[in-house]
Order: C-alpha cells, then structure tokens, then sequence
C-alpha cells in the first residue's frame, strides 16, 4: 500500500482543558477504499522548540522518516481558525512541490492549496449542507459543506468543475499531479465511483 500523509482538523475541547488533532474516520475508510494506507500528521510538529534547535523542524524530520508517497489535505477548521495547522499544511505542500508528490486537497483542504498558491477566498452563501450537479471535466453531484469559495483559479492550475452557480468546485494543477476538490467524498453513504477512481488516478495505484 503507497503511504498517505493526511493532516488533521484542530478541535478545542473547553470543558476538558484539551486541543487535539482529529481525523473523520470516514476519510480513512475512503483512502483504504483507493488502497492507500493514511497516517495522520501531527499539527503541533510546527511548534517552535524552546529548549533545542533540532526539534525546531520536528515536521521535516517526520516526514523524512515517513517519506509518504502522497498528501492529502483533510477539511475542517476555516483558514485562519488554527494557525498552527495552517503552518503544518503549508510546510507540506512545500515538501510535496520539493518532491513532486502528488496532493489531494478536500474543501478546506482545496482552500489551503488556493492560499498557498496566492488566491484570496470570497465568502459563499448556499453552499453549505447541499448537493451540487457539476459541470466541466468532472460532471457528478456532490454534497457541499463550506461557506467560502475561491476567489479565482490560482495560476498554474485550471478549473475542473464548478456549481450550477459558477463556483470553483475543483481544481488541477497544470504540471503537478495536484488536485483540488470542494466536496467531501468521505461522507457519502457509499463512496461514489467517480470519487474512488479520480483518488486512485490521482495518488498513483
């Protein structure tokens, strides 16, 4: 099985004094369906080291001893919400360009990557708690979850899909073999056909 390094969602639990990094297992369901095994990454790898230099890249010693042969960038948490894991899911695009590894991005995860590319998102409204039929190089309903849609195609990429309303649902990379999608595959009742052969084409079987 090729190796998947997912990031996680940032949940602040008040009532027991505890941060913990969390992943649906649903979205580990979805990527054993493609036959790739996911490992989770640890947000607090960014954390800035106090007592030595050597863990201060925590984050690249992981994932020089991981050496995932993917990434995928989970959703959850809007930009902005959790630093931290915006650092964390910064740093491996980073590693993905350096290594030319292929990256899915799921909604956020989507966002994440039009950020790190330099598009600003717009606020959205009737994208949250519904279903999309998609028009483009991706034709397929999907559900919808997010209140912010990218502001543009960031450079480099071209659009793959978008809403009945116009909307920039998914993206691709022109040379990398990076995608973008808007939706969550992971959270249909039964993973749709489309979802588990573009994951497979894209991450490599």
């Amino acid at each position: 099985m090729r190796v998947v390094a997912v990031s996680q969602r940032v949940d602040v639990l008040g009532e027991r004094g505890e941060t913990r990094d969390a992943l649906d297992q649903r979205l580990v369901n979805f990527l054993l369906a493609g036959g790739f095994l996911p490992v989770p990454v640890p947000n607090t790898l960014c954390r800035p080291a106090y007592d030595s230099a050597a863990t201060a890249d925590a984050l690249h010693e992981w994932l020089g001893n991981l050496a995932p042969q993917a990434i995928v960038l989970s959703g959850g948490n809007d930009l902005g919400e959790q630093p931290m894991r915006d650092m964390t899911e910064g740093r491996l695009l980073d590693h993905a360009q350096a290594n030319q590894l292929p990256v899915l991005g799921l909604c956020r995860g989507m966002q994440m990557i039009a950020h790190w590319a330099g598009v600003h998102l717009k606020p959205v409204s009737g994208h949250v708690c519904t279903r999309h039929q998609l028009s483009g190089r991706i034709v397929a309903e999907v559900n919808s979850y997010h209140r912010f849609a990218l502001a543009g195609c960031p450079e480099d990429f071209e659009v793959l899909a978008r809403s009945e309303d116009g909307e920039i649902e998914a993206i691709r990379h022109c040379t990398m073999p990076w995608e973008g999608w808007m939706w969550h595959p992971e959270r249909e009742q039964f993973f749709a056909a489309h979802d588990v052969a573009g994951l497979k084409a894209l991450l490599g079987e």
